[in-house]
């Protein structure tokens, strides 16, 4: 199994609308993307790891696959779509991270 993470970093000129992201966005991914997706996570930041400091991340998506290939498949065909969408959200560059899940509870 694999877990495609995308990070958006929070910056101080970053804005982020959570409500577009989790009611149009995430549901247009899982959509377009299908069966090949085996979970899917948002995550929208609250704070950092000590009191009164800020979330490193607005928020942190992930997309678990069989497979880099399962992904890249289910991926490829809706790429312009869900890439063009991301102005409708926020400004930030996501980062991505592909990772090989090796524990899971």
């Amino acid at each position: 199994m694999i877990k495609v993470s995308v990070f958006y970093p929070n910056k101080p000129d970053g804005h982020f609308d959570v409500d577009y992201y989790i009611n149009v966005h995430m549901p247009m991914a899982i959509e377009l993307m299908g069966p090949a997706l085996k979970g899917v996570t948002a995550e929208i930041g609250l704070a950092g790891g000590m009191p009164g400091q800020p979330a490193p991340f607005a928020a942190i998506a992930a997309f678990t696959c069989d497979s880099i290939e399962a992904f890249n498949q289910a991926f490829a065909p809706h790429r312009d779509e869900l890439m063009s969408d991301i102005p409708n959200y926020t400004n930030i560059e996501p980062v991505l991270q592909v990772s090989d899940i090796r524990l899971s509870q």
